[in-house]
């Protein structure tokens, strides 16, 4: 065993992160339907159904991060401890 230190994974795509969501909830939610349809027949369409909900996220998305609001020397007050 090799003491260096495993690469870090890749984070998982929001796009996979969301099919994935969406197909455990899609299969805990018509789980009455399964019984009707047999297990495979179920698997391939709940599979098809999270696929085409989740096609039109974005692969990146970006986050604005806020700037922090700068003081101008001119325009600062002085701490005053009491």
């Amino acid at each position: 065993m090799s003491k260096t230190p495993k690469k870090d994974a890749k984070p998982i795509s929001l796009k996979k992160e969301t099919y994935r969501q969406l197909n455990s909830q899609l299969t805990v939610s018509l789980s009455w339907l399964k019984e009707l349809l047999g297990e495979k027949k179920f698997d391939s369409r709940v599979k098809k159904a999270a696929r085409l909900l989740s096609d039109g996220i974005k692969e990146k998305v970006k986050t604005k991060e806020k700037k922090a609001n700068k003081v101008k020397p001119g325009n600062a007050e002085p701490i005053v401890e009491q």
